[in-house]
Parts: C-alpha cells; sequence; structure tokens
C-alpha cells in the first residue's frame, strides 16, 4: 500500500483535491497497481519481441484526397466577422 502523504503528493502534481476517504482509498488502488507491476516483472520475457501494439495491422488511414476546394470569399462568407481576407477574432489576453 502507497502512504497518504504519496498520494496527497500527486494529487498535488494532478492539481486534484482529494478527500480524506479518498486519499486512503486510491492508496489501495496504487498500491495494488504496483503490486500487479511487481508481478509482471517476475514474467521470463525471454525471446519475447518488442512490439507497439498488441495487433498487427497496417495503416487503416484513407488517402489525403482533395474533395473540393472553396473560394476564399466562400469561406469569409462563414465568419461572423472578418477584417480584409482574415477571421477576426477577440482578443486573448
Amino acid at each position: 500500500m502507497i502512504e497518504i502523504k504519496d498520494v496527497e503528493h500527486v494529487a498535488k502534481l494532478a492539481r486534484l483535491e482529494l478527500s480524506d476517504d479518498e486519499k486512503v482509498k486510491f492508496s489501495k488502488q496504487l498500491g495494488d497497481v504496483l503490486k500487479y507491476m511487481e508481478q509482471l516483472n517476475e514474467v521470463d520475457t525471454t525471446g519475447v519481441e518488442p512490439m507497439n501494439h498488441p495487433i498487427d495491422f497496417s495503416n487503416v488511414m484513407r488517402e489525403d484526397v482533395v474533395v473540393s476546394e472553396f473560394s476564399r470569399e466562400e469561406l469569409m462568407a462563414n465568419a461572423p466577422e472578418a477584417e480584409q481576407d482574415f477571421f477576426k477574432v477577440p482578443k486573448i489576453s
């Protein structure tokens, strides 16, 4: 089991506010995860090829093909506000 202070530290880094009950609950859950990882570290993986995905597949993305083109005037017609040939948006401070 992970100590409560460790859970508080992780919660602070993640900017989470946890109740005392949640701290106890997550302490047990995170401890269980680490215990499982220790169990996995004991498995003999000699001869097992590293992989980046459990299922072998090729690129399933469609080819990037232009279907239709719009003129600048057509695109600017949808702008709530425009200035010259640009969309006008509120300033971010």
